[in-house]
């Protein structure tokens, strides 16, 4: 069980609308792509826009190198959430994160504005001369997701490319110590449809991203949920027919 589901379970035992959407979840079921996407709305009870979440329960060691999923992927409809950039570039490069929307672009200021505390973004690129000064803030960055990599696409001199795909909806997804990979896919107003093409296009890269040293069952469980409602299993062999 994920952290996200403990605090859900502490948040939602005792309530009843919480019991009333779990009553509708068949125990031990594993749920078909097509029936899980449909119960969703059912289970949703929360009166704002909850964010869907899924999680992946796969059979790695994320212990050994060779065995961490890791990547990043431009889902077709986004995640609904607006996307703060900054960008650490200089010259030409800075004057093209401008033009092509970023938030925030600076190069040894930005640094010593995070240097000092200020982290008003989601999303950090960098272009791949600025390393060395991104360097220096790398115990603040890296412990919030945020640090500049080159095989997220994050680290480039294609300042518009990067920028675009953020803002649209570039999502990046890894194994935690447990084995799961744990990412939202977009909100509840999108409908069914949208969210089973943003899963689709996640769990496609996820099968893809297999290691090679990676024995037995690949992905042992998956299980679909939005902020506040329990959890639905998905049938994960049916998700690799459909998506591998």
């Amino acid at each position: 069980m994920t952290e996200v589901e403990k605090k859900k379970r502490r948040l939602g035992r005792h309530g009843k609308k919480y019991s009333d959407a779990r009553s509708k979840i068949e125990i031990g079921k594993q749920y078909k792509l097509d029936e899980a996407f449909g119960l969703l709305p059912e289970v949703a009870y929360a009166k704002f826009d909850e964010t869907v979440d899924v999680a992946f329960n796969l059979g790695v060691d994320p212990k050994h190198a060779d065995q961490m999923v890791r990547g990043a992927i431009v889902l077709p409809h986004g995640i609904g959430k607006s996307v703060r950039i900054a960008v650490l570039a200089k010259g030409d490069k800075a004057r093209e994160a401008e033009a092509a929307g970023a938030d925030i672009v600076g190069a040894d200021d930005l640094i010593e504005k995070i240097s000092g505390g200020w982290m008003d973004f989601d999303k950090m690129i960098a272009t791949p001369d600025m390393m060395v000064a991104v360097s220096k803030v790398g115990k603040i960055l890296g412990p919030r997701g945020l640090m500049p990599n080159p095989k997220l696409g994050t680290v480039t001199f294609d300042v518009t490319k990067a920028i675009k795909e953020q803002k649209l909806g570039k999502i990046e997804y890894r194994t935690e110590k447990t084995g799961i990979i744990h990412v939202p896919i977009g909100k509840k107003s999108f409908g069914s449809q949208k969210l089973k093409d943003n899963f689709l296009t996640l769990a496609g890269a996820i099968l893809k991203a297999k290691p090679p040293t990676s024995k037995g069952t690949y992905i042992k469980g998956i299980v679909l949920s939005t902020t506040m409602s329990p959890g639905i299993s998905i049938d994960a062999v049916d998700v690799t027919a459909v998506a591998g």
